[in-house]
């Protein structure tokens, strides 16, 4: 990378580790370090809301289903507007209100409310567990954006790098310093696709006229995308809304119900159409590059001879001038790192409120809760480290994450807000088999793990496992709460 890129590149990362050591030394307590004092307009919150959700692994993992797609691959996004927008009218009413009365931290607590302190025990172990997976999935973002832009750095190297500063700042900053730094990398990224990144990776390449004479008329088409593949998505993206950790302490964070619904629309929008057009366009020009030899000076002829998420950062590597290099790369690096932060946060809050101030009974009046958070900020860091050294996909990582935690929070956090006759055992059983068959199921049935089953078997009509957990997830939770009503 050029020294003008390099400056440009390191000037980020100073103001980054600058906003985290300034909230070091503003938050007060827990409710400062985990929901920002519940005082953050929609504005800040909706934008963070964005950042986190599309973030490192949908932005390097949209750009590679455009590289092996093209534009169909938008429609995974279409799922977070669709998301947000059913969270907004059936979730946030629930929830804010009564968080600000209870005085809410985290998800599980809502569990506790409509359930028993042994269910919500549970949810914050699988929702911990859930976002120590997301958080190792955008530090191999993180990497493998490192690795295809600066010559020289392997892959291991970069993931060291992502690792540290990712875990340096969430730790010193908590969630005040996660949303203002998640509204600075988003505007930074918005404004690096639309002004720099895309109209100049376009000419490039030579234009439309040479987009159509390069790849297959479908990867230009939205039907490129089978009815598996969007149920897939749907069903495992789109319910994250109403369980997400990092998404609660949103709710939580707004000033009132009103602003956390503004926020969660504003969100919708700037996922699809916004992002997710941007994304699969900078990975369709990747995928015409490598194929009229673009990247041949550093060893790839063709398209078929790449990683489908080295595309997009070889490309800016590659046209861009210098000093828009720097800056570009700066913008991939703050939707990894707005990702990052909130899921470190988010499982934090899991592991520190949930598990071990329940099991240990600390009394917070003779001890530090925020050295506490941070200092198991930092175990799970170093543990999503660990994990992002295993895996190969980014969004590997993350969907399996998404699945697990979803087939195993929705069925009951949905029947504990709208049906009054769930039970205990009703959503502990449901939370137990949902995760665990669509756990077990992946295992079986992914050919590309980083390590062997003992056998293999085939999903029917190539449906996602999470299906098949929310199903049976379904099933328990209704028919316990038949069998044990009175259970609470």
């Amino acid at each position: 990378m050029n020294p003008v890129d390099l400056t440009v590149f390191v000037l980020y990362f100073i103001i980054i580790l600058g906003i985290g050591t300034y909230f070091y030394f503003k938050n007060k307590g827990a409710e400062e370090y985990y929901i920002g004092g519940r005082k953050m307009g929609y504005k800040h919150v909706g934008l963070s809301v964005v950042a986190t959700d599309v973030g490192g692994g949908f932005s390097i993992g949209l750009g590679g289903l455009g590289f092996v797609m093209g534009i169909s691959g938008s429609w995974m996004l279409f799922t977070g507007l669709v998301g947000a927008w059913l969270a907004a009218v059936f979730l946030i009413p629930k929830v804010k209100n009564l968080s600000t009365e209870q005085g809410f931290f985290t998800m599980p607590e809502v569990f506790n409310h409509f359930f028993n302190a042994r269910v919500a025990f549970l949810a914050g172990i699988i929702s911990a567990i859930g976002y120590v997976g997301f958080s190792s999935s955008q530090m191999l973002a993180g990497a493998r954006l490192a690795s295809s832009s600066f010559d020289g750095m392997s892959l291991d190297a970069a993931l060291y790098l992502m690792a540290f500063i990712i875990i340096v700042y969430t730790v010193m900053g908590g969630i005040k310093a996660v949303i203002y730094t998640d509204t600075f990398q988003w505007i930074l990224l918005l404004g690096g696709l639309i002004f720099v990144g895309i109209p100049v990776s376009y000419f490039a390449v030579g234009g439309m006229e040479a987009i159509r004479e390069t790849v297959p008329p479908e990867m230009l088409s939205l039907t490129n995308i089978s009815w598996q593949q969007l149920v897939n998505w749907g069903i495992t993206i789109l319910p994250i809304w109403f369980v997400g950790m990092t998404l609660y302490q949103r709710i939580y964070a707004t000033r009132s119900e009103k602003d956390a619904k503004k926020a969660w629309y504003l969100a919708g929008l700037l996922e699809w159409p916004v992002m997710a057009f941007m994304g699969v366009l900078l990975g369709l020009f990747a995928k015409v590059a490598a194929d009229q030899g673009m990247f041949a000076y550093m060893g790839y002829e063709m398209a078929s001879q790449m990683h489908q998420e080295e595309g997009l950062p070889m490309l800016l590597r590659t046209v861009l001038p210098v000093g828009l290099m720097g800056l570009m790369m700066s913008a991939y690096f703050s939707a990894i790192m707005s990702t990052a932060d909130s899921c470190l946060v988010a499982a934090s809050g899991n592991v520190t409120t949930d598990i071990i101030e329940k099991l240990f009974k600390i009394d917070t009046s003779k001890f530090s809760m925020i050295r506490l958070s941070q200092v198991v900020t930092l175990a799970l860091g170093l543990f999503a480290f660990l994990l992002a050294a295993v895996f190969d996909t980014v969004l590997q990582i993350m969907l399996y994450s998404y699945a697990f935690m979803v087939s195993a929070l929705l069925v009951p956090i949905i029947g504990g807000i709208y049906w009054k006759r769930s039970s205990n055992a009703a959503a502990w059983w449901s939370m137990i088999t949902g995760g665990t068959i669509t756990l077990g199921l992946t295992l079986l049935s992914d050919e590309n793990l980083p390590f062997s089953v003992p056998i293999q078997i085939s999903m029917p009509y190539g449906l996602d496992p999470i299906i098949f957990g929310l199903s049976i997830s379904l099933l328990v939770f209704v028919g316990l709460s038949y069998a044990r009503p009175d259970n609470k």
